[in-house]
């Protein structure tokens, strides 16, 4: 410090410095008059310096010789030469011999070094630092505003605005006025005096009444005010720094209280939705699992989605409270038994394997509905057309018409019995096919088997009665058979093949009018192959019919040629031409409905058809384009960090169709709606993790206080020796990458230390990799500071006046209160000797605050 001491002697000057040399001599019992005479000898000039340094100086000379003095005086000088201060032109002979220039000069040095010099805010230079503090103090005052140490002064207001500011209970501020200057003055200078034992170093007239007051002397006047307060300023920095540490425990202790509750919550619904999606208990009818399906559908739309989204959250609330304890300087943070993020990956990978499996289940079980409904209606369908034949034929099989009847009658009864045995035989056909049915509906547990069981038994024990009744009365028919004429044989001819052509037109119909269900376009193309088969024999079918009616055309003809008088219709057959010419029609009819509605169905399966290439052409586009994004967004991004807003772009557009759940494209595309369903909220997922990587970065990089320039540095060294892309170095590329940023690691024995030393850091498991959150943590403790449990320690040891206790009112006093009452709740009583009622241990609370011991 070079400071040249060639100042014009000013009684304002003097009279301050002897006022400032007083009150630090009163100490010591003494005090001065005249510095130019009483510090001639020497002798408090090094009880002064003594005083003020608490150091002991040489022992002085008590001679009254000059020699004496000058070494007296010289011992002072060299004193204040130790000090880092560089005297020029002030000597001890000059003192000595009474120069009040340089007296002054001297006593403005030492003034300068141990009143001024020490005071620095935000390393500035000692003036600009006690300048910068009395216009921080006074800033909030009206009609103050601090600019130097001359005029600034002169109203009085900024002394008694910096009184204020630190002892309000003295200055009545409010009822100071700014154009009574010497009543300001006066008033600070009086309670300076009375109350801050602060010695009037200035006269109040001397200051209004000259333009320019003396700067050193106002500067060594305010510098009194700072040291006096400076207790009280060392109190504040001590409590703000505590509610600083105070503030991000209570902020991280929210933080693991929202990741407990948000676990659980989660965990819960998981654990109350894998029940309900493994319950595999079928229902009777189709509506009532196609209520299921919609259930699950209105789960997957609406109740599934912000689950994947508070499992996210979750992840990102972990991730980032993780980073703000490591940034602290914190333990890391522990979730509860069975809360632990993989803990809930397994939980949602339970739900997700039984909400696959409980989709599949409720299509198959479905489709196993359509085919049982079918199938039933089928069966109802046959059974009531076999009913309405039986219906009358056990009576007509018991009545004993044969007893009474004549020849010819006779012969027509067994013609007649004949043709019923042939209608008999053809309807064999359709009781076994209502006994397979109904053997089917069984084996598939139709909801409904009981009644189609006692309704099929009661077919087949009337079919055996019907069987044993007709070969009864055929016995009873032959029995007299030899005494009757042949009956017509025309008649007769027309009554076989009308009955076997009339039952082969109601099956036409009954198949013609058959319901179809069919899910593919292979299927339909059957059901359309088969009926093109029945169109080709309608040909044939027509010709038997024609045959048929001429045949009764013939009969008809011969009783005509011959006068026979025929007694109605024949008597063999129920089954007239009107009826074969009506059913023939209603065949003729049943054909067209049935292309039409063939054709529909096609068109329907060709339309689903179309869909479902659709769906596998775009889904053999999503599903690559989300594997690419997620390969993206998991890479890790370039240098520095995005300084522009986030973006994630849309998919390609899937049109799943009407019916994709339950017609997935199987045969067209290796990717179902589910497969592309999830793998869109991993990607989701995946780009929100990333996007927290990137803020827990910028969280580091500023918490850390790390440029952005460093961190561009850091990354681009990083992704050099990154060669693979695998988010991690190995030993000989992190040494590398070391060397890139200055670092001495070479392959001499000092560098090896120093890397291996780096590497019990950032690879603490010896896992043989870094990654990139390991350097950044590594490179940021290496060129910031971080706050530590000693100067949280230390900060309270202020605030507790230098105690190794402090008390509840200590706390209450100097913290706001939601943080001092955090403090008296978990600091443990204080168990050292020099304890007091209510003392408390801060020294335990702050270490437990980094993790050091337990609260």
């Amino acid at each position: 410090m070079r400071l040249i001491a060639c100042l014009r002697p000013q009684w304002q000057k003097q009279d301050t410095f002897t006022a400032w040399c007083n009150s630090h001599l009163r100490k010591a019992g003494t005090q001065i008059e005249n510095i130019d005479e009483d510090f001639r000898d020497g002798l408090k000039l090094m009880l002064l310096l003594e005083v003020i340094s608490g150091e002991r100086l040489p022992k002085p000379e008590r001679g009254k010789m000059r020699v004496h003095k000058i070494n007296n005086v010289n011992k002072a000088l060299d004193f204040i030469a130790s000090k880092g201060v560089k005297l020029v032109s002030i000597g001890a002979e000059e003192i000595v011999d009474g120069n009040a220039k340089m007296t002054l000069g001297m006593i403005w040095t030492i003034i300068l070094r141990f009143a001024i010099q020490d005071i620095s805010v935000e390393e500035t230079s000692a003036k600009e630092g006690l300048l910068l503090w009395c216009q921080r103090k006074t800033a909030p005052y009206k009609n103050v505003n601090v600019q130097n140490f001359h005029i600034s002064w002169k109203d009085g207001l900024a002394f008694n605005a910096l009184i204020h500011r630190h002892r309000p209970e003295l200055i009545e501020y409010d009822k100071l006025r700014k154009d009574d200057p010497v009543t300001n003055l006066n008033n600070a200078f009086e309670v300076a005096e009375k109350y801050l034992d602060i010695p009037k170093m200035l006269d109040a007239e001397d200051i209004v009444n000259t333009a320019r007051p003396d700067e050193k002397a106002i500067m060594t006047y305010v510098s009194s005010f700072y040291h006096a307060f400076s207790g009280a300023q060392k109190a504040e920095t001590a409590a703000n720094r505590i509610c600083k540490v105070l503030a991000v425990n209570q902020e991280n202790e929210h933080l693991m209280e929202d990741y407990e509750k948000l676990a659980s919550d989660l965990l819960e619904w998981i654990r109350r939705t894998i029940p309900w999606l493994e319950d595999r208990v079928p229902q009777k009818t189709i509506q009532e699992m196609q209520q299921k399906l919609e259930d699950f559908r209105d789960y997957r739309r609406v109740h599934k989605p912000p689950k994947v989204q508070e499992k996210c959250q979750l992840e990102i609330n972990f991730n980032t409270l993780q980073t703000k304890l490591r940034l602290s300087n914190r333990p890391a943070f522990m979730p509860s038994e069975g809360k632990m993020v993989s803990d809930i990956n397994n939980g949602w990978q339970h739900l997700e394997q039984a909400e696959k499996g409980y989709e599949e289940w409720l299509l198959n079980e479905i489709r196993r509905l359509e085919r049982l409904d079918h199938l039933a209606e089928k069966f109802r369908q046959k059974a009531s057309i076999h009913e309405a034949w039986t219906d009358g034929k056990e009576a007509m099989l018991k009545h004993r018409d044969y007893e009474t009847a004549t020849l010819s009658d006779i012969k027509a009864l067994i013609r007649k019995h004949e043709a019923f045995e042939s209608d008999l035989a053809a309807h064999q056909d359709r009781v076994e096919q209502i006994a397979a049915i109904a053997q089917e509906l069984n084996e598939l547990d139709y909801y409904d088997s009981h009644n189609v069981n006692t309704r099929c038994q009661k077919i087949c024990d009337q079919w055996d009665a019907l069987g044993s009744l007709t070969h009864s009365r055929r016995e009873a028919l032959e029995k007299t058979e030899k005494q009757l004429e042949a009956i017509d044989q025309l008649h007769l001819e027309y009554a076989k093949r009308a009955a076997p052509f009339n039952n082969w037109m109601e099956s036409a119909m009954e198949d013609l009018q058959d319901m179809f269900i069919v899910h593919t376009i292979e299927e339909i193309e059957g059901l359309i192959s088969a009926h093109d088969q029945f169109k080709s024999t309608l040909p044939d079918a027509d010709r038997e019919r024609e045959a048929i009616l001429a045949i009764h055309k013939e009969a008809q003809r011969i009783a005509e040629s011959n006068h026979i008088k025929l007694s109605g219709s024949n008597p063999y057959t129920t089954v007239t031409p009107q009826i074969i010419n009506s059913k023939w029609e209603k065949v003729q009819q049943l054909v067209p409905k049935r292309d039409h509605a063939l054709l529909e169905e096609q068109s329907k399966q060709q339309s689903n058809e179309h869909l479902r290439r659709q769906f596998a052409s775009q889904a053999n586009v999503v599903g690559p384009w989300i594997q690419t994004k997620m390969e993206a967004a998991g890479r890790h991004h370039g240098p520095g960090f995005p300084q522009g807003g986030r973006t994630v772009h849309s998919p390609p557009r899937v049109n799943h169709g009407e019916d994709s759940s339950q017609h997935p494209a199987h045969d067209h595309a290796p990717v179902f709606p589910q497969h592309i369903r999830v793998g869109w909220e991993q990607l989701l997922t995946t780009i929100a993790r990333t996007i927290n990587e990137v803020e827990n970065q910028i969280l580091t990089r500023d918490a850390k206080g790390i440029s952005q320039e460093q961190m561009q540095e850091f990354r681009a060294s990083f992704n050099h020796f990154d060669k693979d892309h695998g988010g991690a170095l190995g030993p000989e590329e992190f040494k590398a990458c070391l060397i890139s940023l200055g670092y001495d690691v070479e392959n001499d024995r000092q560098g090896e230390a120093e890397f291996n030393r780096i590497m019990s850091l950032v690879d603490p498991n010896h896992s043989g990799l870094v990654t990139f959150q390991a350097f950044i943590d590594f490179m940021s403790r290496e060129t910031t500071d971080t706050d530590t449990a000693d100067q949280v320690i230390a900060s309270f040891k202020v605030l507790a006046g230098d105690k190794n206790f402090i008390t509840a009112e200590e706390l209450r006093r100097e913290l706001p209160p939601d943080q001092a009452e955090y403090c008296i709740a978990r600091m443990a009583p204080y168990q050292g000797p020099d304890a007091v009622p209510g003392a408390l241990d801060y020294k335990s609370f702050s270490t437990a605050l980094y993790g050091e011991s337990d609260l």
